[in-house]
């Protein structure tokens, strides 16, 4: 299954996120945006990530299951951008609720560097 997230995704096969033990999820990506439910653009996510358990207050906890929970699964897109290489994984977490919901997260190297970052993530 592909993400969406761009037009132009390539499934990659058996391949995780390089390094993905130095990924960087800002923790403002998190608490500004996803977390944030007057986001213009991040307040559903933070709605639904809310209903769910995580808390804006605690980021760590939506940091540590992206952590342990997407970045250890395949890539399942991935494309050149103008600004790197982008890696699309899709699959399950368990919330602090207790329910697993399926997202897409995104993550990016940038050119001239080999640690990814996370750029984003919703709802599958």
């Amino acid at each position: 299954m592909r993400c969406a997230f761009f037009r132009y995704t390539v499934i990659a096969a058996d391949m995780t996120v390089p390094n993905a033990d130095r990924a960087i999820i800002a923790r403002e990506k998190l608490v500004g945006y996803l977390l944030n439910v007057s986001h213009k653009r991040g307040g559903p996510k933070a709605r639904l990530l809310q209903s769910v358990g995580y808390r804006s207050d605690n980021p760590q906890k939506l940091e540590s299951d992206l952590r342990a929970q997407h970045l250890s699964l395949d890539v399942t897109g991935t494309h050149e951008s103008a600004y790197g290489v982008v890696y699309e994984i899709e699959g399950p977490i368990k919330t602090p609720s207790g329910k697993t919901v399926r997202f897409c997260s995104v993550w990016q190297v940038d050119t001239g560097t080999d640690v990814p970052r996370f750029i984003t993530m919703y709802p599958r």
